[in-house]
């Protein structure tokens, strides 16, 4: 991806269960420059997100005790944090969970296994949207 924006110092928080995910994740994320937060649950993500401010947040949606839709439920519903994009990250891609997604504020939905180009094309499109904003 030659003609990727630079993203040096755009803070990323990945959210999922999976230490495969997360890794292949932080990978992508730290080769463009990006700082990455890690989080294993939902319980996990809410306790970092204060101290770390990200600028978007990826979030799996099958986890533990916590799922997706739940947490990104509670970081819309905040007020320090509504505004920050979420985006869901799944292996299932039905209309019904696409739709579930929207209903708790999530800004797009990436299907698992992602591609470099989609992970980082994702972090373009919604920091491009929230600055404009």
């Amino acid at each position: 991806m030659a003609d990727s924006k630079n993203l040096t110092g755009v803070r990323v928080m990945v959210i999922d269960d999976s230490n495969t995910i997360r890794r292949s994740a932080e990978i992508f994320l730290m080769q463009a420059g990006c700082q990455v937060i890690l989080a294993e649950n939902g319980f996990d993500a809410l306790a970092k997100i204060a101290d770390h401010q990200p600028d978007l947040i990826f979030v799996d949606i099958m986890m533990p005790r916590l799922d997706g839709y739940q947490t990104c439920a509670l970081i819309k519903k905040s007020g320090r944090h509504g505004a920050t994009p979420v985006i869901m990250l799944s292996s299932k891609d039905s209309l019904f969970d696409r739709a579930r997604g929207r209903m708790v504020g999530s800004d797009e939905y990436l299907t698992k296994p992602f591609t470099k180009e989609s992970l980082l094309k994702a972090v373009e499109t919604h920091l491009a949207q929230k600055n404009a904003a």
